[in-house]
């Protein structure tokens, strides 16, 4: 892909500056050393999208070197060079970690064939191993709620634009899972995506980890280093909890997003970046902005596209679905058996208001793959504050119900938990139930619960 950074490690100069000539003519990024020993450190300061090196240098010899690349960076991208190639020297490379091996003298269609090859199979890679981590974690957008449904429409129409999103929601509501999903939709999703926690990161680090630093611009400043918008050129940058960031970071984002240029930290050079920016926060930016804690110009910037996230006890009707998802993903990434949640069980789930939304449920379902020693999981199980101790009653013995027996429980359990969390106030209760007084009494009487003196 034109653009993406291209390192020659060559001792002839002549070959230097023919294969440079060539590949910035197909719009790559191109910089050039004439030893292993200058590769390595270049790479240690800022790695390349490929290496182009030769075998036959004098000191260290481009085997060598690659098993050293190889050793420091294993998913560098690594294409061999040689006057005098041997299969037993090809075989070598490629045991090493080398994607291909091309002869001198260089052909110019053979040289971009392996080069555009070698691009492609690092992008293919890195998006597998993408791939696989969020699923690992089981990071998708689980649920079929009227307020999901919404999100998704949301997300199809924001994500094929350029235009920038503000995600708002509350801690634990999938903000990063709003982000990632934009950015697998967009135009983009071949690029990188790059996540900044501003509330994570030392104000005093905060800028270097945005763009970037210098050898020696400040103390422990060993060598340079690429910042996130650097890093995220081509793709998406998302700045969480962007409300955390200050006064004079945000002065120095909202430059970049103007001029599409940066420096890093201790460097004098414009860096050009083409980045598209998704900003979230939990907190209300407009009442930072009265408060004087947010620019209303970076607001402005950032807010093209709002979205908001909803909260977990907003789409109640999601939670079986989300049990379900989590239980499968824990239950494999710990080697066990799926379980499965009891009706009552769940009925404890879904009178529950998750203030942690879906984070906190995604833990306490964690929790009870590890811990639950039975395959069904039932209220006994289930710890504060999903189900307060003193509030536990026993429980029969786990057996097969009717359809009818099944309802009767979830609702009776359902009823006694809402009771609970009242402190059995039949007028709150029936108004949280949605039925009229008379009713629940009704239900009361109908399932033997009986208030408390």
């Amino acid at each position: 892909m034109a653009g993406e950074s291209i390192l020659i490690v060559d001792d002839e100069q002549a070959i230097q500056t023919s294969l440079r000539g060539v590949l910035e003519d197909e719009g790559f990024r191109v910089s050039t050393v004439g030893s292993g020993g200058q590769a390595l450190a270049r790479i240690g300061e800022e790695p390349p999208d490929l290496v182009l090196l030769d075998i036959w240098m004098p000191g260290m010899d481009g085997l060598e070197a690659l098993g050293e690349i190889k050793r420091a960076r294993p998913e560098q991208a690594v294409v061999m060079i040689s006057g005098h190639g041997t299969i037993e020297t090809a075989v070598k490379a490629t045991k090493l970690g080398a994607y291909d091996f091309i002869e001198k003298p260089l052909s110019l269609e053979k040289t971009l064939l392996a080069v555009a090859r070698a691009l492609e199979h690092s992008r293919l890679e890195r998006e597998n191993r993408a791939l696989r981590e969020q699923l690992e974690r089981g990071q998708e957008i689980v649920g079929e709620s009227a307020a999901i449904q919404e999100l998704r429409r949301q997300i199809a129409i924001a994500a094929p634009t350029s235009g920038r999103v503000l995600i708002h929601g509350e801690n634990g509501s999938g903000k990063e899972l709003v982000a990632r999903a934009i950015h697998a939709l967009s135009a983009r999703r071949e690029g990188p995506f790059i996540e900044v926690n501003c509330a994570a990161i030392p104000e005093e680090l905060i800028e270097s980890e945005l763009f970037g630093h210098e050898k020696g611009a400040f103390t422990g400043a060993v060598s340079r280093r690429k910042g996130k918008f650097e890093l995220a050129d081509r793709g998406t940058l998302f700045l969480d909890e962007v409300g955390d960031m200050s006064l004079k970071t945000q002065a120095k984002v909202l430059r970049v997003l103007e001029e599409q240029a940066f420096e890093r930290v201790g460097g004098t050079e414009p860096i050009k970046t083409d980045v598209r920016v998704i900003a979230a926060s939990n907190q209300d930016l407009a009442d930072l902005i009265a408060g004087g804690r947010f620019r209303d110009d970076l607001f402005y910037r950032l807010n093209v596209i709002p979205i908001d996230v909803p909260p977990l006890r907003q789409r109640k009707e999601d939670i079986p679905l989300l049990v379900e998802h989590f239980v499968r993903v824990f239950a494999l990434e710990n080697g066990k058996r799926a379980k499965t949640v009891s009706v009552e069980a769940l009925a404890y789930f879904l009178s529950y208001d998750w203030p942690g939304n879906v984070r906190e449920l995604r833990n306490m379902v964690e929790r009870l793959v590890i811990m639950s020693p039975r395959d069904v999981i039932g209220p006994d199980d289930l710890p504060p504050p999903l189900r307060p101790r003193e509030a536990a009653t026993p429980t029969d013995q786990i057996k097969e119900k009717s359809l009818k027996e099944a309802r009767e429980a979830f609702e009776r359990a359902y009823i006694l938990t809402e009771l609970r969390a009242q402190d059995w106030n039949m007028t709150r209760t029936s108004e949280r139930l949605g039925i009229e007084r008379t009713h629940l009494y009704r239900k009361l009487k109908a399932y033997g619960i009986t208030p408390p003196k």
